[in-house]
């Protein structure tokens, strides 16, 4: 099998491009996805491949063109909706809310939507709170959407395609933190199902479980606890909405231990949804009171020390799983 190595904003790129050569539906919108090739080069020579019928710079107004892109995917296009930030799709809330999330459902069927919302959710360096917002939990609690969310270049790329072939909303989480995180993938065609979550690292002791910028602190949290001879298994979620409780589940029947880890805040956050369902699935498996790792109750602030603090951490990951193993 041909492989490249490739970072994930052009795993991204490939997908969109992949998916715009077989299925002439597909186009995508967005500020700055035309002309400035992507505020994070996501959409890079797209343009003048494709043409500004199919990648369309939009106005500084989300509202509206998250709503022609859902008028658009009801009459049987497949739109992408780049937002440069997630905070930004507040601005469109009551259009995905309100119309992408509901329109199948109130439409008695006759209305699909299917529409990929993508960009970078989270925090990245410095950028204060008005940038570093994790919307998964808020646009988790709505039926109707799927949430993705990927951690590398390979799931990147397979995941974008999945969720541009399915027949329902997607939000579809990226991070500005990890577009240049390189890894060999596939020259050919690959998808990765909706979902999945994946076992990242075996391990027999204690289960992490995260997803998307989290997952590179658990992993390094998971190598350091082995030169102590501490076993850690890592589980990404990949696939926030619908969750594979299975994969989990087993994992942790496994360890009999676990500690959750998300960049989003302690309160009514995914880690609070996973973990009810890890006691829901394993009561009698657990050895150890389930524990989290989140984002302190703040808005993020901009001082860098103050962010290291705000944010999880290898460390606050390392004494977690400490006190869960004691």
């Amino acid at each position: 099998m041909k492989t490249q190595v490739v970072e994930i904003r052009e795993a991204l790129r490939q997908a969109i491009d992949e998916e715009m050569a077989r299925d002439p539906r597909v186009f995508i919108l967005g500020e700055e996805v035309a002309e400035y090739n992507g505020a994070y080069k996501v959409t890079k020579g797209l343009l003048e491949k494709w043409g500004p019928k199919r990648v369309i710079d939009t106005p500084i107004a989300e509202e509206g063109f998250a709503g022609l892109a859902i008028g658009a995917a009801q009459t049987g296009l497949r739109p992408i909706v780049e937002f440069m930030s997630w905070n930004f799709s507040f601005v469109a809330f009551d259009q995905l809310v309100s119309n992408a999330a509901k329109a199948h459902y109130m439409s008695g069927g006759r209305f699909r939507v299917p529409i990929v919302f993508r960009g970078p959710n989270g925090a990245a360096a410095q950028v204060s709170c008005q940038h570093s917002h994790n919307v998964e939990a808020i646009y988790g609690n709505l039926p109707g959407f799927i949430i993705l969310s990927c951690s590398n270049a390979y799931d990147a790329k397979g995941l974008l395609k999945s969720a541009l072939r399915a027949n329902n909303p997607v939000i579809f989480l990226e991070n500005e933190l990890l577009y240049g995180d390189k890894m060999e993938i596939p020259v050919d065609e690959y998808l990765v199902p909706i979902g999945q979550a994946k076992l990242v690292r075996e391990g027999k002791h204690i289960t992490l479980i995260s997803y998307a910028r989290m997952l590179k602190l658990c992993l390094e949290a998971a190598a350091e606890m082995a030169k102590a001879g501490i076993s850690v298994e890592v589980i990404d979620l990949r696939t926030i909405k619908p969750l594979d409780i299975a994969t989990v589940a087993a994992s942790v029947r496994k360890t009999h231990r676990c500690v959750l880890v998300e960049e989003g805040h302690l309160f009514a956050g995914i880690s609070a949804e996973v973990g009810f369902q890890i006691q829901q699935h394993c009561f009698d498996d657990l050895d150890a009171p389930l524990a989290r790792v989140c984002s302190r109750e703040t808005p993020l602030p901009y001082a860098k020390n103050l962010e290291r603090e705000t944010l999880p951490n290898k460390d606050r990951i390392l004494a977690t799983i400490h006190e869960t193993l004691r």
